[in-house]
């Protein structure tokens, strides 16, 4: 079997649309990621599987649960979750300590900007990025965001700069 990259998309701003009565971006019904991946016609296939298409703030117990089943049921060994960035850090760390299998390289990715309707955005950066270290750095759980590379204890959303940041490092 040929080595894929397998999405697994739980919704986030970067799967997102705005809402003008909410006045707010609003997930999707169903995620935009497969379609524009497939667009860039990667040399590598993909599989997608949509767990839930929810903000970050509303992920329930029983939503991180499916994302760790997908991703250990998941033949694939490179995978990638699109995530709202409230909780990012938080799903990624539940992965760390209750992922059966550990033989796996995780990255999560997600975006301040949704992918579609908006430009410019920072999701499909965040996205080439992402696959780009998905096939480079070894087994383990990361976070790619902002040309950056973190791992999930390290890792803090800081808000009045609009990207994450290290709580070991200086910018």
């Amino acid at each position: 079997m040929a080595e894929k990259i397998h999405f697994i998309m739980t919704g986030g701003t970067i799967d997102s649309h705005y809402d003008g009565i909410k006045d707010t971006a609003v997930p999707n019904e169903h995620s935009v990621i497969p379609g524009y991946i497939k667009s860039l016609k990667l040399y590598m296939d993909c599989e997608f599987t949509e767990v839930c298409m929810k903000d970050s703030r509303n992920i329930t117990k029983d939503d991180l649960k499916n994302i760790c089943n997908s991703i250990d049921e998941s033949p694939h060994k490179k995978i990638i979750v699109t995530h709202g960035t409230y909780t990012m850090p938080d799903t990624a760390r539940y992965l760390k300590a209750n992922l059966k299998k550990k033989d796996k390289t995780i990255i999560f990715t997600g975006s301040m900007v949704p992918l579609i309707g908006f430009s410019p955005s920072d999701a499909s950066f965040n996205l080439g990025f992402s696959v780009s270290k998905v096939l480079e750095l070894p087994q383990g759980i990361y976070i790619c965001m902002n040309g950056r590379v973190f791992s999930p204890k390290e890792i803090i959303k800081t808000i009045a700069e609009g990207r994450f940041s290290s709580i070991f490092k200086k910018k």
